[in-house]
C-alpha cells in the first residue's frame, strides 16, 4: 500500500471492567505496523468500577492517539456507538480486549476492505483458551457440532459471509446502514451485519486478517454467555421477521424435546421409544463429535468435550426460549433481569 492510499484509520473499543486486559489490548494495538500517524483509537469505557477507567485515562495522557468517551449505558452498542461518533477515520476497525491481534491486523483489515469492496470486512473467528476448561471450550467452539458450521469459524475460508468477528467498516456503511441498535445488549454486531446483507451489503472474510478470541474458562461462564445470546437473538429476529440462518433455531427445539419428550411415556410407548432413541442418537453424536474434535485440537480435551457441546446447545436454547416467552408474555421485568444479567465483558457475540 503506497503512502498516498492509506486511510485515515480509527480504532473503536468498547469495554467495561476490563483492569487486566487493557494493557494487552493497548500494546497490540501500537504494535500495528499500520502508519501511527494515520491511526487513532477511540475506546468507550463502560462506567467500570474496577479502575479501568482511571487506568485508561492514564496511559492516555501520555498518547495523543489514545481518546476515552464515556459509555454510561455500558453495553457494547452503546459503547460502540459513542465511540464511532467521535472518530475522524474514512475506516472504523473493531477491537476488544479479549482477543489478541496480528501485528498487520489493521493493514490486512485496509487492504481486504479495498480489494473486496464489501462493507464490511473481517477475519475467522478463532479461540484459543487458556486452562483446561477454556480449551475445550475454544475447541468446541471451532467445531460445527459447537456452533453450527458458520463460516466465521473456518479459518481458510475467504469470500462472503454473512457474519464476521468484530469489523472493519468504511464510514460510508454507518451513513448507508445506521449504527448499532442500543435496544440489543447481545448480537448488536449480528443485527447490524443482517441488515446489510438485507439492505445489499456485502460482507467479507478474509483469512489474513488474523486475531485470536480468549473464551470463557468455565462451564458457568460459557453457559451465561451462550444463554444471553440465545435470549437477545430472539429480539433480532422479532426486529427481522426471520431468523438470520437455520442454525439459530436448532437449539431451542432440542432444549424443548429434552424437556418434555419424557411426557410422551405418558402418551404413547412407541412415541417413547421414538424420543428414547433421539437421546441415543445424540449421546452417539456426542462421542463421535467428541473424539473428532479431540483428535484434531488435543485429546487432552476428549474428557471436557461432551460437557462443553451440551453447554452450548443448553445454554443457547434455554436463553432462545426465554426470549420466545418474554416477549410472547411482555414480561418486562424478567427482560430487564436479562439486561442486568448481561452486563459484563463487552465482546463481541454470535
Amino acid at each position: 500500500m503506497r503512502m498516498d492510499e492509506v486511510p485515515f484509520v480509527s480504532v473503536v473499543a468498547p469495554v467495561r471492567n476490563e483492569v487486566r486486559m487493557i494493557p494487552a489490548l493497548l500494546s497490540g494495538l501500537t504494535a500495528q505496523s499500520y502508519p501511527a500517524d494515520r491511526l487513532e483509537i477511540v475506546v468507550a469505557d463502560g462506567m467500570s468500577d474496577d479502575g479501568t477507567g482511571e487506568l485508561l485515562r492514564a496511559l492516555s495522557a501520555g498518547n495523543p492517539g489514545l481518546r476515552i468517551v464515556e459509555n454510561p449505558a455500558g453495553t457494547a452498542a452503546a459503547g460502540l456507538n459513542a465511540a464511532i461518533s467521535v472518530t475522524r477515520g474514512t475506516v472504523i476497525v473493531r477491537m476488544d480486549a479479549h482477543t489478541t491481534y496480528a501485528p498487520d491486523y489493521v493493514v490486512r483489515c485496509v487492504e481486504a476492505l479495498r480489494s473486496s469492496g464489501a462493507d464490511n470486512v473481517g477475519g475467522p473467528w478463532v479461540a484459543l483458551g487458556r486452562g483446561a476448561w477454556g480449551k475445550a471450550i475454544a475447541a468446541a467452539l471451532r467445531s460445527p457440532f459447537g456452533v453450527g458450521g458458520g463460516r466465521s469459524h473456518d479459518p481458510t475460508f475467504e469470500g462472503e459471509v454473512d457474519t464476521v468477528y468484530l469489523g472493519c467498516w468504511p464510514r460510508t456503511t454507518f451513513e448507508r446502514f445506521g449504527l448499532f441498535d442500543e435496544s440489543l445488549v447481545r448480537n448488536q454486531d449480528d443485527e447490524h451485519n443482517l441488515r446489510i446483507t438485507r439492505g445489499g451489503g456485502v460482507i467479507w472474510q478474509s483469512p489474513s486478517i488474523r486475531s485470536w478470541y480468549t473464551p470463557r474458562s468455565s462451564l458457568a461462564g460459557l453457559f451465561r454467555q451462550y444463554s444471553q445470546y440465545g435470549y437477545w437473538k430472539v429480539r433480532v429476529i422479532r426486529k427481522h421477521h426471520l431468523p438470520a440462518s437455520f442454525r439459530h433455531v436448532i437449539p431451542p427445539f432440542f432444549v424443548l424435546g429434552l424437556g418434555t419428550g419424557w411426557l410422551a411415556a405418558f402418551v404413547s410407548p412407541a412415541v417413547f421409544a421414538a424420543y428414547a432413541g433421539a437421546v441415543v442418537l445424540y449421546a452417539g453424536l456426542l462421542i463421535v463429535f467428541s473424539a473428532a474434535t479431540a483428535a484434531k485440537f488435543g485429546w487432552g480435551n476428549l474428557s471436557r468435550l461432551p460437557a462443553v457441546f451440551v453447554t452450548y446447545h443448553v445454554s443457547y436454547g434455554w436463553g432462545f426460549l426465554r426470549g420466545i416467552l418474554d416477549t410472547a408474555l411482555a414480561r418486562h421485568g424478567a427482560g430487564r433481569e436479562m439486561t442486568r444479567l448481561s452486563r459484563g465483558p463487552v465482546e463481541g457475540s454470535r
